[in-house]
């Protein structure tokens, strides 16, 4: 964003943006080298069109300091010459221009431009040097390679030299520089060009010069003016949505405070209402036997319900965000919240025993997604396949909820006991029949694990939707899980 602010023109903005890019990057790691040599060579830029060269030099020097291509250290220099050479120190110009000259292909563009360069500070230094030779040598090279960017700044050269010396020789070099800027649609050019020709210009063709130059600039200020416009709309709403998560987080921990005072009067009714329906149970203990035994196995069966729920939205839960966590270095504060909040509003559907509501629209495919790349680290890979929206569109909803607190168990498995460095998950949908893949290279399962409670609450899913799971293991070798339900 800071590259495309500077070439808008919005040179406040580019600088603002870089130096919000440099607090991402860590100057002792090697590999950010290049991007921290970018950066500052966008700063450098910046500086150097508002005319602050003294800074602009500071900024090349780091920018050539962090480089490790040779190519990009070349352009630094001969840009950081260019800030010398504004600053009239025309002998140190000249000689980071001779070190650049020495190590350029001969014949090619970079070696045209900073020999235009070298021959222009030459000149600037000692009135009695003849540019002409090279800024002829540079032009040739530009035409033989139609490089029209190039021939635009030697049209320019030309037009400069012959302004005190030829007149008629600077209009027509002025015209030719006007012309081609028109042809590679440099509006900033066609401004330089036209200040060219007003100077050296006819008095009738003045009047139309300037005319041509207003507009062309009030154009350019226009556009400018949206850029930066453009670009603080985009910092206002991001300052406008993390005071509104703050205020999100804040009303987050009043629901959370009354949900805790909500749960100590519910726990105390609770006490209450066990005391009296032991006395009652007693009481017409003879009278009403069946009717207990049937109360006894429901409550059962409730509770089995219960807890299966609050180990899939709880406890795998908050694993998950523990592990994404441990493995992120830059935590997404915002998405760790939005996973708290959703396990907050899914517990509390738990506590009134109803069913659960999604609380985000976002798309399936996506969840799973984002289930399984949580589970990823440094030395762990999660591949997905044929995670796709269409393939999702006909399965029913419980279907849905079902596998995806089937994944979550099985990557909650597979990060607690595998060892394993790269997990596979495949998902495929033919003949109304919907087949998950799964597959690790891990350490495998032991035997006295095949019945943990986990994996159980897994078999015990895909049954209740009619389908079958079946486990291969090879200890040492990891572990495949083929799961096939019927649509």
């Amino acid at each position: 964003m800071a590259i495309t602010q500077r070439e808008q023109g919005d040179y406040y903005g580019a600088q603002e943006t870089s130096l919000e890019a440099l607090r991402c990057l860590d100057i002792k790691n090697t590999k950010h080298g290049i991007y921290l040599s970018t950066i500052y060579n966008n700063l450098a830029i910046s500086v150097y069109e508002l005319k602050d060269y003294e800074q602009a030099i500071k900024f090349y020097d780091t920018a050539i300091k962090y480089s490790d291509d040779s190519t990009s250290t070349q352009i630094y220099m001969n840009n950081l010459a260019r800030a010398q050479h504004e600053q009239k120190d025309y002998k140190k110009a000249i000689d980071i221009y001779s070190k650049v000259l020495r190590k350029e292909k001969r014949g090619s563009s970079e070696y045209a431009r900073t020999l235009a360069n070298y021959a222009q500070a030459m000149w600037l230094n000692d009135n009695s040097y003849n540019p002409l030779v090279a800024y002829f040598e540079a032009f040739h090279i530009r035409a033989k390679l139609n490089d029209l960017w190039g021939l635009n700044s030697s049209y320019a050269r030309f037009s400069d030299y012959y302004l005190k010396i030829n007149r008629d020789s600077s209009l027509y070099y002025a015209n030719k520089q006007y012309a081609i800027a028109k042809k590679i649609n440099s509006a900033d050019d066609e401004i330089k060009a036209l200040e060219r020709l007003i100077k050296v210009g006819s008095t009738d063709s003045v009047t139309f010069y300037f005319n041509q130059y207003k507009l062309i600039n009030d154009s350019i200020q226009q556009a400018r003016a949206a850029a930066k416009n453009q670009f603080a709309l985009i910092r206002y709403e991001v300052e406008k949505n993390k005071a509104e998560n703050l205020r999100l987080e804040k009303e987050n921990a009043e629901k959370q405070n009354r949900l805790i005072r909500q749960r100590v009067i519910t726990g105390a009714s609770l006490f209450l209402l066990i005391l009296v329906a032991g006395g009652g149970t007693l009481w017409y203990k003879r009278r009403k036997q069946r009717l207990e035994l049937e109360a006894e196995n429901k409550v059962k069966e409730t509770q089995l319900h219960l807890s299966k729920k609050i180990h899939d939205v709880v406890a795998n839960g908050i694993y998950r965000v523990m592990s994404e966590i441990e493995h992120n270095e830059d935590v997404d504060r915002d998405g760790v919240l939005d996973k708290l909040e959703n396990m907050y509003h899914q517990s509390r559907d738990i506590s009134h025993n109803v069913e659960q509501q999604t609380i985000t629209e976002i798309p399936y495919n996506e969840q799973l997604a984002s289930l399984l790349k949580s589970f990823a680290a440094d030395h762990r890979r999660v591949l997905i396949a044929g995670n796709d929206a269409e393939q999702w569109i006909d399965v029913s909803k419980r279907i849905k909820e079902e596998v995806k607190h089937v994944l979550q168990e099985l990557m909650v498995n597979m990060k607690k006991h595998s060892q394993a460095e790269q997990v596979v998950v495949r998902f495929e949908k033919l003949d109304q029949q919907l087949t998950i893949y799964y597959k690790d290279n891990g350490v495998g399962m032991p035997a006295e694990k095949s019945q943990g409670k986990g994996l159980a609450n897994t078999v015990s899913r895909i049954e209740s939707l009619g389908g079958k799971i079946i486990f291969v293991s090879e200890p040492g070798k990891g572990l495949s899980i083929t799961t096939n339900i019927p649509l």
